[in-house]
């Protein structure tokens, strides 16, 4: 389960940061999922949970934030959403998802036609803010 070890490393880089701001109380936490992640909520809050086993602050502090996978033309500059490609199948999907390269197997341009285009957004797993309080 990725969903476990993302949930480490996120409390990992949480506790991180509070220790190098003088280990204050973490207040409220903010996480970007990326939609390529293709997270399962429950077994990610699992992980969390046990993550943050005999911490100072617990679950309830994270909020969750969705990122959506956007795709850029580097031709004509279009920006289009994964969620606006309706013709990619579930298998389709479960390739993007595990090598977000290939991609580019299976989309083009909705402008121009072209296979030549960046992932913007949508990818990963980003601890976007952390509130500590202050000393």
């Amino acid at each position: 389960m990725h969903e476990w070890a993302l949930a480490e490393a996120v409390v990992a880089t949480v506790e991180k940061i509070r220790q190098e701001n003088g280990g204050g109380r973490v207040l409220a936490v903010r996480v970007r999922i990326g939609e390529l992640q293709k997270i399962s909520p429950e077994a990610f809050q699992e992980g969390l949970r046990a993550s943050l086993a005999g911490r100072p602050y617990g679950a309830e502090v994270f909020a969750f934030l969705d990122d959506p996978a956007v795709f850029r033309c580097r031709l004509c500059a279009r920006e289009w959403p994964l969620a606006g490609v309706p013709e990619l199948g579930e298998e389709e999907r479960e390739a993007v998802h595990f090598l977000p390269e290939a991609a580019h197997v299976y989309l083009r341009c909705p402008g121009c036609g072209s296979p030549d285009f960046d992932l913007t957004a949508g990818r990963g797993v980003t601890i976007e803010a952390v509130d500590l309080e202050s000393a």
